[in-house]
This record gives C-alpha cells, structure tokens and sequence, in this order.
C-alpha cells in the first residue's frame, strides 16, 4: 500500500489497482492466488488491522468548550473591561458609604454581563462547525460479508482489512475499495461519489491505460467498486484494496477536513479596528488620569477611577452583539428568499463575489426536459415552455424559429452538425453509454437502415444544402403566431402519447412522473396543449409492442383506429406508431405527412434531404430530436399480446412508414433566472455555466441565458481543460462563460485559476464530489432540493429552491450588509468616542466631577448605541445598490470619507454634551441636573447622528425619512421613553445613575442640540456631494490595500480526485 513512516499513504504513489490484472493485485497485496474461495485468516486479519487501522474516516481535531471562550476574550478590549471590574471590585470593597459599594458593584456586574454575553454570541455564531465529514461518515457501511477462514462472515465494517474478501448483493452499500474478482449482472450507484445518475455496469478486465493509469476518471475505473456506493442489481466478490482514508470517500473527508477557516475581510478589519481601538482608548485614559490628578486634584485612585470610566466609555461593548444582529437580519430575509446561510459572515462575502459559477441542471433550467418545438414538413410550431395553462394556443406557428443552423455551424457539413449535437449517440468520456437513448449512431441511407451502427451520418443532396455556403431552411411566408386546435395537437403528438409508456406527474408537474424525461417531454406538452393524455392512451390500448431498446433505438405499438386519432381512413387497419432516433426512422420513411396531417390525400414522398437539414439545424441549437412515425396494417396481422421483435419495424422489404414531424427537446432556462443574470452583469458579476451536456447544448443555453456574447462567445470542454497547462487554464478560467463537459475537479481547477486572477468566486454544487470545490471556493453554494447532506454541509449557503437567482438575491444582500455594517460604525463609534472624550475635555476645560457617572457610560454603551446601531443594521438597500461593481477585494471597513464622518460625528456629539453640560452649570443646575443634561444630551443628539447615517449619499431631510425603515421609528420611541424613565424615577435615577429630574428648558436644550447634530452631519454630505459626484457604492476616497491573489496549490488529493463527468 505505500506507506511512508507516519502512517499515512503517498497518494502520488498509490498503486493503480484498476490497471493491473487479478494475480498482479493479489501479489502486492500479499495474499495467495486462491485468496477468493479461503479469504484471510483470522490471524493475518488482525495483523493487517494492526497495520493499516480501522475502517474508518479520520476525525478533525475538536475544538473544546475552553479554547472557544479563550478565542473570544482573549484581545486587548476584553483585558480592559476586566481590568475595570476588578479596580471596581476592590472599591467596592474598600468603600465607606453604601451607595458607593452599590455602585461599584453594579459596575462589575455589568461588566462581567457584558463580557458574558458577547462570549456567548460569539460561540454561537461559530456553533455551525464543520459536519461535512460527519455527514461522510452516516454514508459509510455499518457491516460486510467477509471470507474469513474460509467461510462466510458478517464483520463490522470497521474491521475490514486490506486483502478481505467482500461478498456484494442488491442492497448492500459497499464497505470498502474493492477490484472486482467475480461479477454477475452487477451494477453500482455511485452517483454520491461520481456525480452519474445512471448506476454502472461492473467487469474484472484490468483496464488498459494510456499513459498515467491515475488520469482514469473514477467513473471509468468499471472493475472496481467504491465505498459508500451502493449496489443496484446482481452480486459480485472483491478484494478490499483500500479502507479508512485511504478510499476515494476518504480522499473527498481529508479534502473538507482540512481547509482552514478563515475570517470575513469584515471581521479582520473588525479585529483591526479593535487593536487601533485600545490604543487610543489607552492614551485617552492615560490623559485623562493625568488630567484628574494634576489638574483637577482628584486623589491618584479617583483619578484612576475617571480614566476607568473614560476607557469603558469607549470599549464599543454593544459592537459584537451589533455585527451579529446585522448578520442575523441579512440572514433572515435571505431566507425568506430561499437562501439558507449556514455561517453568518458568509453573509458579508456575498456582497464582494465578482464571479458565479453555477451547474446547468436544476440550477439554470428547469432539469425538465420539455418540447420547445414541432416540425412538419411545412410548418415550425414553437411550445411556450413556459406553460401554466392547457391551452392550444401554447403552440405557435413561427416558421421564422429555429429556420437556420446556429452561427457556429453553418459551414460544417450536416453529418458534422449531427454527431457533434446533443442528438448523437456517444459515449461519455468514462466509456459509457450516454443517457440519451434514442442518440443518433449510423447512417440514414435506407440501404444501411438494418445494418450495424455505422459512425456515419448521410448528407443532403448537394442541391439541398451546398457545403461552401451557410445551410438553412427558408422561412416560409406563413403567418406568425397561428395556433392549432387541440385535435390536430392530439393527431401529431398522438404517436409520442400512445408509443410511451411514461406516466405524466400531477398537473403536468414532475411530482409523480415515471418514465424517460424526453419521452415525458411529449406527454407534457400535449397536456399544455389541452389534450387528455390519459384519455388517449384509455380510449386506444396497446394490442402489442416493439419495446424500447438501445441496440435499435426506436419503440414500436400496435393500436385499433380511432377516428378521433386516426382520421376515418384508417378504420379498416391496424395503426403502427413508432418513434425513435431520426437516423433509424428516416430510412424506413415512404412518406411525410403534409404538415401534419396524415389523411391519404395529404401523403406526399419523403423528402430525406429536408428531415436530415431539419435535423442538422435542430441539434446545432442544441436540441434532442425524436422521430414520430407511423404506418399501418391490414387487421388481424398483429395478435392481441403478440411478442414483436425489432424486425417487425425493419425487415418489410421497402421503406412503409410516414414520417409525421420531429420533436425538438432540451431542458430549458428558468425564466427568472434570465432576468437574475441581467441584473447579475449590471452588478458588475460575471456568470459562467458549468455542465456535463455536450457543446452545443451549452452554448444554446448559454444564449438563452445571456451567457454567449461577443466577449465570450465560446465554450471549454473538461477534457481541453485537463490538457491546459496552469497559466492557459487562468487565461480559460477568465475567457470562457460556457464550460462543458466538465468534471468536479475541472471545478476545483476553474475556482483555483479564478481565485489566482484576483476574483471572488461563488460555486454551486450538489453531490458528494462537489463538496471540495464547494470549500474550495470563497462562497460555496448546495443545493437544498437535489443536494446531498455533505454538499449542504460544505457550503456556506443552500438554495432551498435550487434557483440561481436566489443566489443573485443573496448577493444584493451581501451588499446591503457591508452598507449597514458601515452605518453601525458611524452611529456606533462617535457614540462610544463622545462618551469617553466629554470626559477627557469636561476636564480640561474645567469641570470639577466627570460629566457622565460610570454607569450611565454602560448605560449608554449597551442601550443607546445597541439600539440606535440596530436601526442601521436592518437598513433596507439603499436605490442603485445593483448598478455599481462588486466591492473591491481588500476595500477598508472604515476608509477615509467614512473615517472623516466619524470624526465629524465625534466631534459634535463631544461639543454639544460638555457644551450642555458647561450651559446648564452656568444656569445654577447641580452636579446630578448636569449629569441628567450631558447624558439625555448625548442620547438624543445620536438619534440625530443616526437619522442621517442611514442614507449615505441621499438627504436624511426628506420623508424617505419616515418610510422603509419602521425599526428606526420604534427604536427612537424606546429610546425616549427609556430616557424619560431613567430621569425621572426616584431611586434608580439618583442612586444608580448619580442624575436628577430635568425642567422644560434643558429638554429645550437637548432638542436643539439634537437638530444642531442632524444639521451638522448633514452639511457634510451636502459638500461632499457637491466636491465628488461618485455613487455611495464607491466613496472611499484612498487607494486600496494592495491584496495577493489567492494561489495556493490544489491540495495533493485533489489532483487525483473526481474525475468523473458531471451529469448533463
């Protein structure tokens, strides 16, 4: 097994089992050739368990109860606080009077509050740890059957071994990596591991390699089988080659085990802001004990009991509870819109993603596969996709729609356009069939229609279709939108209906839905188009059929006539409908039913060169085409129940069916999620779409989204992306919207390029393979619906609808939150600065006694800034959030203009309290009255600060003021009423906050100094509004920090990882 002297394997080195023989494996195992039939024995199991471990995935380290509380009071800010507590507890203790030892030892209570709480948030907001491995671990198998001794066992899976024999039937989910020695019909769902909706087929052949044996996706690697998959058909027996971590399952646990959790920017420049915060607090308190012992002559003690008071005031004690309200609310109305945050910063890197990368399936489209359009051999009819209603007007006539080869096309010969289009039948880059099975593989000449599947495809007619000039249909001059009426819908989509046998989901819906999605494609828009699919199918049953197989690609049944169905033509015959791939319907064409209709009259010869153009132009928009067909018989040539063979369709001597149009199929966009990725390039965020589905079927979807431009107006495939070097692989990363057939580690690959050139990256994805690119990526998004449990776990965020303009939605909230999380620090910090600087200046300008008692500082630290910082941190969006560019990697928190704000903000809010303080003194009031002013003083000319903070370009002096935000109102009310009450009750205000009652003219002074901050704080605005007239999204006025890419390697693991082909 490799192993290295720590124990753990050399995964660069690992042997590839898969490539080698049956007797090359049980040699590097070490175990005897007939290790199948005897197993292990008991003594060389337990050795091997002592030498690789249990069968089980590693566990990150915990992190204890201790070193969470250590990680959030062990800064500079928190050390203050408790140096306070303590000083107020020795004086509590060393305190002659009573209402000094009440005092002080209401101060440390508040103090040790505080620290409590905001510990407690702290761990809180953190409590989404990491689960994603413990969701790994719940796919794991409890117990095998095992060969031990020569006999069959049941062991816990833990006990499994490296050179076990492992015993598989239906059911079982697979213990272990296994190289497969015995199969029958065995098959295994590996969708959780690879991605593949469609189990896979097992065999015991080593499989030959080209080069790196390693290069072989998982997906291709048939011989073996991995654990946590699950066994859908047949039995087989193993050797256990890998368990524990060193399994695939294992190499996905270390790959989201072990990234690091990293702050926000927001909450790094929030702990930044904290250090530079205790340092000015520091030399503020240092002056203001110098202030209080030389100048006002207070002892040395009280003097460090005024600087105390000075520092607490300016601790922003509420600042933590403030982010996480402000985070809690985004996440709130977040989910409201469908979009679950599993980690509250994640919020706040939302609003600086610049790139999204999102899956295809479900995400962009419907992932339901859906008609789009009908062709006869006149006339186009385009279905509203978008259908709510059953009605035949959801089928148009627009002969203009689809009349013309995509661009890209128009050139290549029509056999190109086919086997390149989402038509052809391929096999994946793993090998396999694709799971369309009526794929397009031969030749459409009637002379090779029952030979074996040529790779060939038959061109029109030089005639029908020059090969130096741009193939396309002309447009008949047929009136636009001209609906049919539900009979002729019953008549032309009657084949798909009856030669199915798919059950449509209630209301048309897929709840319920069983069969093939392209097949319910049919019976889907029938029903939208006012017909009783039910009905049709009751009212003509099948009298035998032809099934479905993927050797001859079409599907035959046997009906009596109908009229309503059938026209009165045929009701002396039996009717034949057949619908297949084109290319094996074509060649047995006689006729073509003119537009449609199939009365005997309107027969006419089939004009192969028109079908195979039709064909061509359908497949280059990337589309799936079906052939409905159909024949009849004389009665009594088919028995009721009769067995019917392919040959029933083929092998009549001459062509005998008529061709009655061809459906065109794709799984179309969402239509909300067009509009989303409008809004999402006006935001200035590129979109880019990452899928399984071949080329053509990208870029068409791609251009229905408004993916496909000049700019962009190509697509990548997986497999060039593994042939790119690094540097070609960022210029890809950067050039291409469009990224088809790409794998999960193309994923991995696409982020880490992305994150290299600078860019802030959002990913979707929802299966067990995804999980590591869904960590790898700055804002990682699962899918609530289709997701797995470990791609929910690895993801910051889940859409609970599975809708990329849910994460759009997020994004304009990502944006609001940095805005709001600005505005908590406008209103927040003069508040906390006003507090502790009154003090300083109330001193040096001549004050006997600090003008603001220790506890009203608390007071207003924990009420009056956590109330008035919530009014900004529920601050709806403010017009053109989604008109400017992402926020720039690296752009400060606090920049210069908003630095500016604050000062402005600090320095009226100081004036206006020592200024009242220095006024009500001079009128007589006493030390409590002036305390009881500079307090209410304060309190209320925030309110003013606030007001203003709330709009960061636009006048607060306008009734935007009084509307979107009904918080700021209710927040205002409390405020005032608290301050009433603090004021004017007997008891609490003179022995707890040392203030008294006011009179009518110090409210007149409060209220003016309230309108004297507003007016204030909002000339700055205005001049600055008038000196720049850049948008408030971009108002810092400074160069931003320069920020290094991200280029950190792909961790080893996932060079090897997933390499499978996501599913179309």
């Amino acid at each position: 097994m490799g192993e290295e002297d720590d124990g753990a394997v050399d995964r660069s080195t690992v042997y590839p089992w898969h490539a080698h023989s049956k007797e090359e494996c049980f040699a590097e195992l070490g175990v005897a050739e007939d290790i199948a039939k005897t197993g292990l024995t008991s003594a060389d199991a337990d050795a091997r368990l002592e030498k690789y471990g249990e069968n089980k995935l590693s566990e990150k380290e915990q992190v204890t109860l201790l070193q969470k509380i250590w990680a959030q009071v062990g800064n500079v800010l928190v050390g203050i606080l408790v140096f306070v507590a303590v000083v107020s507890a020795a004086r509590a203790i060393a305190a002659d009077n009573s209402e000094d030892v009440v005092t002080n030892w209401i101060q440390v209570a508040i103090i040790t509050l505080v620290i409590v709480l905001n510990t407690t948030i702290g761990i809180v907001q953190e409590g989404s740890a990491e689960k994603a491995a413990e969701a790994l671990k719940g796919m794991l198998s409890s117990d095998a059957l095992l060969v031990r001794d020569g006999k069959d066992v049941k062991v816990p899976a833990a006990n499994i071994v490296p050179g076990d024999i492992v015993k598989l039937n239906l059911g079982d989910r697979v213990p272990a990596d296994l190289r497969m020695l015995e199969v029958s019909n065995l098959s295994a769902l590996e969708a959780a591991l690879t991605g593949e909706a469609v189990p896979i087929d097992k065999t015991t052949d080593a499989i030959e390699a080209s080069g790196d044996p390693q290069a072989i996706p998982l997906g291709d690697r048939h011989n073996m089988c991995f654990s946590a998959t699950l066994v859908s058909q047949g039995t087989a027996i193993g050797l256990v080659i890998a368990t524990g971590d060193e399994t695939e399952i294992g190499t996905i646990n270390a790959l989201v085990s072990k990234v690091e959790k990293k702050k926000t920017n927001v909450l790094e420049q929030i702990d930044t802001v904290s250090k530079w915060l205790a340092f000015f607090i520091s030399i503020t308190a240092l002056c203001t004990w110098l202030v209080a012992f030389f100048i006002t002559d207070e002892s040395g003690i009280d003097a460090l009991t005024t600087a105390l008071v000075c520092a607490v005031a300016m601790i922003p004690e509420g600042l933590e509870a403030i982010v996480t309200m402000t985070y809690a609310w985004a996440v709130s109305n977040m989910a409201k819109q469908n979009a679950i945050i599993r980690a509250l910063p994640a919020v706040e890197t939302l609003g600086s993603v610049t790139t999204i990368c999102s899956d295809k399936t479900g995400t962009l489209t419907k992932n339901e596969m859906t008609l789009t359009a009908f062709v006869t051999s006149e006339k186009r009819y385009r279905f509203d996709v978008d259908a709510s209603e059953r009605k035949p007007e959801n089928f148009v006539v627009n002969n203009a729609y689809l009349h013309e080869r995509a661009d890209h096309t128009k050139y290549l010969k029509a056999s190109e356009v086919i086997k390149k289009g989402p038509s052809a039948q391929r096999k994946s880059r793993r090998g396999r069939k694709s799971s369309f099975g009526f794929g397009i593989t031969q030749s459409m000449h009637p002379a090779t229609a029952n030979e074996g599947a040529e790779e060939k495809v038959d061109e029109p007619s030089p005639d029908a279709a020059a090969e130096d000039t741009p193939a396309e249909t002309e447009a008949k001059d047929e009136p636009a939108g001209e609906s049919p009426d539900s009979a002729f819908v019953r008549k032309v989509l009657g084949g798909g209906i009856l030669c199915s046998k798919c059950t449509l989901g209630e209301n048309g819906g897929r709840k319920g839905e069983i069969g093939n999605p392209t097949e319910l494609a049919i019976l889907r828009a029938a029903y939208f188009g006012d017909v009783d699919v039910t009905g049709v199918k009751e009212s003509a049953p099948v009298i035998a059929e032809v099934p479905f197989s993927s050797e001859y690609k079409f599907m035959a049944t046997v009906h009596a006539p109908l009229e309503e169905n059938d026209t009165s033509d045929y009701m002396d015959k039996l009717i034949v409908h057949v619908k297949g791939a084109p290319d094996r319907m074509i060649p047995l064409c006689k006729y073509q039913a003119k537009n449609g209709s199939f009365l005997s009259s309107d027969l006419e010869p089939c004009n192969k060169d028109y079908w195979i153009e039709q064909i061509a132009i359908l497949s280059s928009h990337g589309l799936r085409v079906l052939a409905l067909c159909r024949g009849s018989l004389e009665k009594g040539a088919v028995q009721q129940g009769e067995q019917l063979g392919p040959e029933f369709v083929q092998e009549r001597g001459e062509p005998w069916l008529t061709i009655v149009g061809l459906c065109a199929i794709m799984d179309p966009p969402r239509p909300e999620c067009i509009d989303a990725i409008r809004i999402a390039h006006g935001a200035g965020v590129r979109v880019a779409m990452i899928t399984g589905d071949h080329r053509d079927t990208a870029l068409a979807i791609g251009g229905m989204l408004g993916l496909v431009d000049k700019e962009h107006s190509e697509a990548v495939t997986g497999p060039e992306l593994d042939a790119m070097s690094d540097d070609e692989l960022k210029v890809a990363a950067m050039k291409y919207n469009v990224f088809a057939r790409a794998s999960p580690q193309n994923k991995i690959k696409i982020v880490k390029a992305l994150q290299s050139e600078g860019e802030v990256c959002g990913m979707t994805g929802d299966g067990v393979n995804d999980a590591p690119a869904l960590k790898a990526a700055d804002m990682g998004v699962a899918m609530g619906k289709e997701g797995t449990d470990v791609a929910r776990e690895a993801a910051e965020m889940i859409l609970a609808d599975d809708n990329f303009a849910t994460i759009v939605s997020a994004v304009r909230e990502g944006r609001v939150v940095w805005d709001d999380l600005r505005k908590v620090l406008l209103v927040n910090t003069p508040i906390n600065n006003a507090q502790g600087m009154s003090v300083l200046f109330g001193l040096l300008l001549g004050l006997d006694e600090a003008p603001l008692s220790a506890i009203q500082v608390l007071y207003c630290n924990l009420i009056c800034a956590v109330t008035l910082g919530f009014v900004c941190a529920v601050e709806p969006a403010e017009d053109g959030i989604m008109e400017q560019p992402p926020r720039r990697v690296g752009k400060k928190l606090i920049g210069r203009f908003l630095l500016l704000r604050i000062v402005i903000g600090t320095i009226v809010l100081v004036a206006v309290t020592v200024g009242s303080v220095f006024w009500t003194k001079d009128m007589g009031y006493t030390l409590e009255e002036t305390r009881s002013q500079a307090l209410n003083t304060l309190s209320f000319g925030a309110i003013g600060i606030t007001m203003s903070a709330r709009f960061a370009r636009k006048s607060a002096f306008h009734m935007r003021t009084f509307v979107g935000n009904p918080i700021a109102w209710y927040s205002y009310a409390v405020m005032a009423a608290l301050q009433v009450f603090i004021t004017y009750t007997p008891g609490l205000n003179d022995a707890i906050f040392t203030m008294d009652a006011m009179d009518g003219k110090q409210w007149g002074i409060v209220a003016l100094f309230m309108v004297v901050v507003l007016i204030v704080m909002e000339a700055e605005k205005s001049i600055r509004g008038m000196i720049t007239d850049r948008k408030y999204y971009e108002e810092d006025w400074e160069e931003e920090d320069a920020i290094e890419p991200d280029t950190t390697p792909l961790p080893e693991e996932a060079k090897r990882f997933g390499r499978n082909e996501l599913p179309h």
